[in-house]
């Protein structure tokens, strides 16, 4: 497989969606607990971008298998698979060499941490691979845009943060004699929740705007999205609702001084912001303005990210 194939297999780009909820969790660990583990960091990006890597590759080859299936003569070749020629036997190899790296880094991590560690990382594995693979796959449902919302805009800000604080005892399972105890800070909790906030709707409203995008495709091959049981309508309003939800929590977060005052300047990117949600409210056609809600997102988490930091310096 060339070096490009794999980024298409990959499909390289995209793993935004979880290296901006990486940044964030990284700079604001630095920022409210005053720690930062590099080591631990460095383990836990190579985990978690293979791991990320492997769901996408999972997805592509189901869905290669799942068109051919039921296009047939009909189908147009976009899965990256068929573009690159890249057999099942590749493609599977591929898959297992990614899911062995992330386990293996992630075991480490857990060594390196605690015991929580693991559970997440079990939970975010259970859910990455029945995101795309299985009878019927958490993206064929209309549950897609909360699970990648949820546990990419979430998860990964919250283990990025407790892997640089899991000494402070905020949140930790620990074994006392012949007992397991589990230590959970609702106020750190609630905290970190808040921030992942603009994380979480951001990267819901990607899935969304390309699930509106490819509703009639999507139809064809029995994939039944959000936007199939709400309808398109709905669906937009939604979308730009949730934009609305992460610039609202960032607001709070200033007022309550969660945040700090200089994260009051992402308010200014909602001019471009608004402007790409009335373009995507006007046409929703992939090529064209499924973009803009990557463009969203990459606007608003470069202000976030450089708003916490300046509060550093």
């Amino acid at each position: 497989m060339s070096i490009k194939a794999f980024i298409n297999f990959v499909e390289l780009p995209t793993k935004i969606a979880s290296v901006v909820p990486f940044l964030v969790g990284s700079i604001y660990s630095l920022y409210r607990y005053g720690e930062i583990k590099l080591s631990n960091l460095i383990i836990m990006f190579i985990s978690m971008i293979t791991f990320d890597m492997a769901t996408t590759a999972i997805n592509n080859y189901c869905d290669y298998k799942n068109e051919l299936k039921h296009l047939k003569d009909e189908y147009s070749g976009r899965n990256p698979m068929f573009i690159h020629g890249i057999s099942k036997k590749t493609g599977l190899i591929t898959i297992g060499t990614l899911l062995s790296i992330a386990t293996l880094f992630g075991i480490i991590l857990t060594i390196r941490t605690n015991p929580l560690v693991l559970l997440m990382g079990i939970i975010c594995f259970i859910i990455g691979i029945f995101y795309t693979f299985g009878p019927i796959p958490i993206s064929r449902m209309p549950l897609g845009e909360i699970f990648s919302g949820v546990f990419m805009g979430l998860f990964i800000t919250f283990i990025t943060i407790y892997v640089n604080i899991y000494d402070k005892d905020y949140f930790g399972i620990y074994l006392y004699g012949d007992a397991i105890v589990a230590k959970f800070n609702i106020i750190e909790a609630l905290v970190i929740l808040l921030i992942s906030i603009p994380l979480i709707t951001g990267i819901a409203n990607i899935m969304l705007s390309n699930n509106i995008c490819d509703l009639e495709d999507d139809i064809k091959v029995n994939r039944f999205t959000l936007p199939y049981y709400l309808g398109k309508d709905i669906g937009i309003i939604i979308y730009e609702i949730l934009y609305y939800i992460g610039y609202t929590a960032i607001v709070v977060g200033v007022l309550i001084r969660i945040l700090p005052i200089t994260s009051a300047l992402c308010i200014l990117t909602l001019i471009p912001v608004i402007r790409n949600i009335n373009s995507f409210k006007e046409n929703q056609i992939k090529s064209k303005t499924f973009i803009l809600s990557i463009k969203n997102f990459i606007i608003l988490s470069v202000v976030y990210i450089l708003s916490i930091a300046c509060a550093i310096i």
